[in-house]
C-alpha cells in the first residue's frame, strides 16, 4: 500500500503537487469557480501533460510526389493527408478543405486520371502517381475546356467548391468515355449518354452550397461536346 508521501511524489511527477492544486482551487473559488471543478480541471491538466509526455514523436518520412507534372519532395508525417500535403506543403491552395470527411467534394483531385477525395487518402500512398490539381488543368494561358465551360455558363457563385467540381467533372467524363455506368444508366452494356440525370447522379458527391447546379450541368454538357 502506498503512503501519503508516495502519493504526493506521484502527483509531483505528473506535473502537479498537492500544494499547487490547493492554490489553484483557492484562486478559482475566489473567482466564483466551485472547488470541485477546480480540482477536476487541475487533475485533467495533469493527465493531459502526462499523456503528451508519453506520446512518442512520429518521425518524418521522405516523400516524393508528382504534382501537375512536377516532382515535389518533402519530409512528411506519414499520417499527412494528400489534401494537407497539397495545401500546407506544396502551397497549392486551389484544392479546398471543406468538410474534411469526404462528404462535400471540395478537395477532389485527379490521381492517374481518376477522381478522388484528397482528404480521405494519405500523401505517402501516392508516390509515383500522377496527381493533377485545379492548377494543373490549364496549359500555359489556355484554360481546360471544362474550366472554360464553367466560365461561360456561370457554373459557380462563391467559387469555394468550383475547383473540386471541375476536377470531378473532368474525371467523370473520363469514366463515361471508358463506358462505366452509373446508378441511373438505362443500359449497363452501352456507352452512357450524358443526360441531365446522368450528370447529376455522377456529380452527386460534389456539393454546391450556392446551388449553381443547373449551370454546372450545362457546363459539363458543353465540355462533353453536347452543347454549343
Amino acid at each position: 500500500m502506498s503512503s501519503i508521501t508516495d502519493q504526493h511524489h506521484e502527483h509531483e511527477q505528473h506535473g502537479i503537487s498537492r500544494r499547487s492544486m490547493l492554490k489553484a482551487s483557492a484562486a478559482l473559488v475566489a473567482g466564483g469557480v466551485p472547488a470541485a471543478l477546480a480540482v477536476s480541471s487541475a487533475s485533467a491538466q495533469a493527465d493531459a501533460a502526462a499523456a503528451n509526455a508519453a506520446t512518442p514523436a512520429v518521425p518524418g518520412l521522405a516523400t516524393h510526389l508528382n504534382i501537375n507534372g512536377h516532382r515535389f519532395d518533402a519530409t512528411l508525417d506519414p499520417r499527412t493527408t494528400l489534401l494537407d500535403a497539397l495545401r500546407e506543403h506544396a502551397h497549392l491552395t486551389g484544392t479546398k478543405k471543406g468538410c474534411d470527411h469526404g462528404q462535400c467534394g471540395a478537395c477532389t483531385v485527379l490521381v492517374d486520371g481518376r477522381r478522388i477525395n484528397s482528404c480521405l487518402t494519405l500523401a505517402v500512398m501516392h508516390e509515383g502517381a500522377q496527381i493533377t490539381t485545379i492548377e494543373g488543368l490549364a496549359h500555359d494561358d489556355q484554360l481546360h475546356p471544362m474550366q472554360q465551360a464553367f466560365l461561360q455558363h456561370d457554373g459557380f457563385q462563391c467559387g469555394y467548391c468550383t475547383s473540386g467540381q471541375i476536377c470531378s467533372a473532368v474525371g467523370m467524363l473520363a469514366e463515361v468515355r471508358q463506358g462505366m455506368p452509373s446508378h441511373v444508366s438505362a443500359d449497363l452494356q452501352a456507352k452512357p449518354l450524358l443526360s441531365e440525370a446522368e450528370i447529376r447522379e455522377r456529380m452527386a458527391g460534389n456539393i454546391c452550397r450556392c446551388s449553381a447546379y443547373p449551370n454546372i450541368v450545362q457546363a459539363i454538357q458543353q465540355a462533353a461536346g453536347q452543347r454549343s
